[in-house]
């Protein structure tokens, strides 16, 4: 996760220096606090997790069509306290959910600098392969997937080998494409976006795999629509058909501190950095997420997993 100003994200040193100082900072006044919060779950060990929940009731989603959604975003395996064996416990919690759908939402390894002895992509896709919903687990592709391949980063082209392993488990990748799931009876679409950061590129601008426009054109009838992006910038870009986006990759800024983090990977700040956002009608879900970047710390951001609730009598 690194951090992006103006309208590129451009992270040169003194950036990066930055957010390793704030980092740093966070982990000295209380590494210990990853339990800040209030959790109402806790797979140990490891920081206390808690479950976030979100009931939206956008315009464009119909009210007498209740669907849970369970996110689990960047959960980023191989960190200290990011084990699979954690993971799996993560896994156990979500089923207990029960929720209609499950997404994953990308960026499934740890940097390397974290451990020497990281899992795999294929690894991790087969502890996620245990995740159940009736409407099925459904997986994008976060910037980091894309930064592990180093023929991608070469310029190759397709996907980077996380999305074969994931296929391999049983979960493919939705990469600018659509699938339409049949819910109680009814139609409804489910988008992936590419990254918009898969491109690492000199001085430290990305470049993304992202097309919107194909993503869109993939729902091909009226039935309501989510969509699945790793980053949120995207957002104001999303029409009002979308009910929800789904977004994770900014960890909530990590370090977090009267709702408001210092470092923020969007170039829009803290606009998008947590939680649900409504703007003209138009919804999004940014995810707290489950795993660390930079250094393994987290401050008045524990983890999280994500439950979205749409329609029903209460919405």
């Amino acid at each position: 996760m690194a951090l992006a100003r103006g309208g590129e994200a451009r992270p040169g040193w003194r950036t990066r220096l930055r957010r390793r100082a704030v980092l740093r900072g966070a982990g000295a006044a209380g590494t210990g606090l990853g339990g800040f919060g209030g959790f109402v779950l806790r797979p140990e060990p490891g920081p206390a997790l808690r479950l976030v929940r979100h009931r939206l009731a956008p315009a464009s989603w119909p009210a007498d069509l209740p669907l849970s959604i369970a996110l689990i975003a960047d959960p980023h395996c191989g960190g200290p306290q990011a084990t699979l064996e954690r993971l799996a416990r993560i896994v156990a919690t979500t089923n207990a959910l029960r929720p209609d759908l499950v997404v994953l939402l990308g960026d499934y390894l740890a940097d390397h600098r974290f451990t020497p002895n990281r899992p795999g992509f294929r690894a991790v896709a087969e502890v996620l392969a245990g995740l159940r919903a009736p409407l099925g687990v459904h997986a994008i592709l976060g910037n980091h997937d894309w930064w592990e391949d180093a023929a991608t980063q070469a310029g190759g082209a397709g996907l980077p080998e996380a999305a074969e392993d994931f296929a391999a488990a049983g979960l493919p990748v939705l990469h600018n494409a659509a699938r339409r799931l049949l819910h109680r009876g009814r139609p409804v679409w489910l988008g992936g976006l590419g990254s918009q950061w898969a491109y690492r590129a000199r001085r430290g601008a990305y470049r993304g795999a992202d097309d919107l426009e194909a993503t869109l054109a993939a729902f091909t009838d009226d039935a309501p629509a989510i969509l699945l992006a790793h980053e949120p910038d995207i957002f104001p870009q999303v029409p009002a058909r979308v009910a929800v986006t789904l977004s994770g990759h900014t960890h909530g800024g990590q370090v977090r501190i009267g709702g408001y983090s210092p470092v923020v990977p969007s170039r829009f700040g803290n606009r998008y950095a947590y939680g649900a956002i409504e703007e003209a009608g138009r919804h999004l879900v940014v995810s707290g997420g489950l795993g660390n970047s930079m250094l393994p710390v987290r401050l008045g951001m524990p983890p999280e997993l994500t439950l979205v609730e749409l329609g029903g009598p209460a919405a």
